[in-house]
């Protein structure tokens, strides 16, 4: 954790603050350790402090004894007594993880106290995964591959919301603190919808099948998308998912250090698009992993202006979308490495027909 906190004092000198008010629940954990659901971070050049309430007095000297407690009943008078006692003045804030009444809270209560507000801090730290957290990151991955290999003797003749539930209970009972986003089972029309939600809908022959999961190992996530086929499967069905096979192969080969996420999204709606089916692939190639599902950097979009560096975990999944017809997506993980980057799912993506 200190080298966290040695970024993030870094990242405090250039904007030239006294001090950085963490209040985002999971930059909190990342840079403290601390796994309860309420307290603020305050990190000065001289000493991190955790101030929280009587519930977690004993949690936070279990898992963030380098900071210093501050017990309080209010957050807001609590920290107006910690500046005042620092003489602290100027506090760089996260203004994508405060509330406008929490904001406003502070500045009646600390007038004289400048409020300057950051984008994204402590995520572009967090982009770049240590190697134990990379470690975390492919036990999450290999259940998600698990649970893909048990369920796919238990698709046919089942409604996806029973496969949902039933990707659930595997990866839960098989070390899972819980899911990493609500599972999307999404067959036959359903797979036009890039999150459908599950349904009733009977999963019958002739159907593609998208299903999308993840679980969360320690804190950390893992995502992979697999479309498979109930047979018999027609010419169209067949050709669509080698399609996509074809755009992820070509994303997959684009990502490298120092390429923009946008240049590798291009690399694989390139693929897309030769084909006619533009139209039909509406969202990005992928999206930052980690102790969130979706993290940004890096992003894999049109927009995405971050370049890659070594140690960036991202997902490669393009799709197609057809309306009243179905859809394929196919998405891993990866991690950037020095010269390219390392596949994290296991998963064939040969194309399955059950």
């Amino acid at each position: 954790m200190s080298q966290r906190i040695d970024q993030l004092r870094a990242a405090l000198a250039l904007e030239g603050v006294g001090a950085f008010l963490i209040t985002g629940p999971v930059n909190r954990r990342y840079l403290s350790g601390f796994t309860g659901s309420a307290g603020w971070l305050l990190i000065t050049p001289d000493e991190p402090f955790l101030l929280t309430d009587f519930r977690y007095v004993e949690q936070v000297q279990q898992q963030a004894p380098a900071f210093t407690l501050v017990e309080c009943e209010d957050l807001v008078e609590s920290l107006a007594e910690l500046l005042g006692k620092l003489g602290i003045t100027e506090v760089a804030v996260e203004a994508g993880h405060t509330t406008l009444h929490e904001q406003r809270r502070r500045e009646e209560r600390m007038p004289n106290v400048t409020w300057s507000p950051t984008n994204g801090v402590v995520e572009r730290i967090r982009a770049v995964k240590e190697p134990a957290e990379l470690r975390v990151i492919e036990r999450a991955v290999a259940l998600a591959d698990e649970a893909f290999t048990y369920i796919l003797d238990r698709l046919v003749g089942r409604t996806e919301l029973e496969v949902a539930f039933d990707l659930e209970f595997f990866m839960r009972r098989n070390g899972a603190e819980r899911l990493a986003f609500a599972s999307i089972v999404a067959s036959g029309a359903s797979g036009a919808l890039p999150h459908a939600v599950p349904s009733e809908r009977r999963i019958e022959k002739g159907m593609l099948v998208t299903l999308d999961f993840g679980a969360v190992v320690e804190g950390y996530c893992s995502d992979m998308t697999r479309t498979v086929g109930v047979g018999p499967l027609d010419e169209r069905q067949r050709d669509v998912y080698n399609l996509v096979l074809m755009a992820q192969e070509a994303g997959l080969k684009g990502v490298r250090p120092g390429r923009l996420g946008k240049e590798v999204d291009a690399d694989a709606r390139a693929v897309i698009e030769a084909a006619g089916y533009g139209d039909h692939f509406g969202h990005g190639l992928g999206h930052g992993v980690g102790m969130e599902v979706h993290e940004d950097p890096p992003r894999l979009s049109k927009r995405g202006e971050a370049t890659l560096r070594p140690g960036m975990v991202t997902s490669v999944e393009p799709g197609v979308y057809i309306p009243d017809w179905g859809g394929v997506r196919i998405e891993d993980l990866v991690v950037v490495t020095e010269n390219g980057c390392r596949v994290l799912t296991q998963s064939s993506k040969e194309l399955v027909e059950l």
